[in-house]
């Protein structure tokens, strides 16, 4: 049942994965502009990190404010993104709601271009990075607690059907967990 619940929340068929992979795409190519912008601003200012790209241009090894700038954004991006598309994907398979879901995803995304835009592109003064970086943080940690809660639960629930303490009743992608008369109902958390 739990690779069947893989495969059903995880398919194009899903409307979440659907949003979550459209994002997904935006946020890649978000991160493929800034490297290549980052290469940009060393040709436009001659600065370059290896020897050999400086004899290539004509440009010097040394380091200039505006590369490091860009290049530190691009650095942010690789810290934080990647991160963000590992928990949202583990995320759609708890089955949340659609419209938060998809509320987070997109505010993710905003967030991440406008740290990018006001870090790197025109730049702009404290708060604004700090506070879009703060949404993109937020949003991944909160998404990162509800998959521990999720996954903590389904595993508590399995264990307690191991030892025998709990009846265990499936019905499609539901899994009931009878505890002294109350029932506890999770959605897809089988174990096996």
């Amino acid at each position: 049942m739990a690779q069947a619940v893989v495969t059903e929340g995880l398919s194009i068929d899903n409307p979440l994965f659907r949003v979550y992979a459209f994002y997904c795409a935006v946020l890649v190519l978000k991160m493929m502009f800034i490297a290549v912008f980052t290469g940009m601003t060393r040709s436009k200012t001659k600065t370059f990190a290896n020897p050999e790209d400086a004899a290539y241009r004509q440009g010097k090894v040394k380091q200039d404010d505006n590369v490091e700038r860009v290049r530190r954004a691009h650095l942010n991006d690789v810290e934080n993104i990647p991160i963000f598309l590992v928990v949202s994907l583990v995320y759609i398979l708890t089955n949340p709601s659609y419209f938060l879901a998809t509320l987070l995803i997109r505010a993710f995304t905003l967030a991440r271009i406008i740290h990018t835009v006001v870090y790197a592109v025109v730049v702009i003064p404290q708060p604004a990075r700090a506070l879009s970086w703060s949404v993109g943080f937020g949003i991944t940690g909160y998404m990162a607690l509800q998959n521990l809660i999720y996954f903590c639960s389904c595993l508590a629930a399995a264990k307690l059907v191991d030892k025998g303490r709990v009846s265990k009743v499936s019905h499609g992608s539901t899994v009931g967990f009878k505890l002294n008369s109350d029932w506890l109902i999770l959605k897809i958390c089988e174990s096996d």
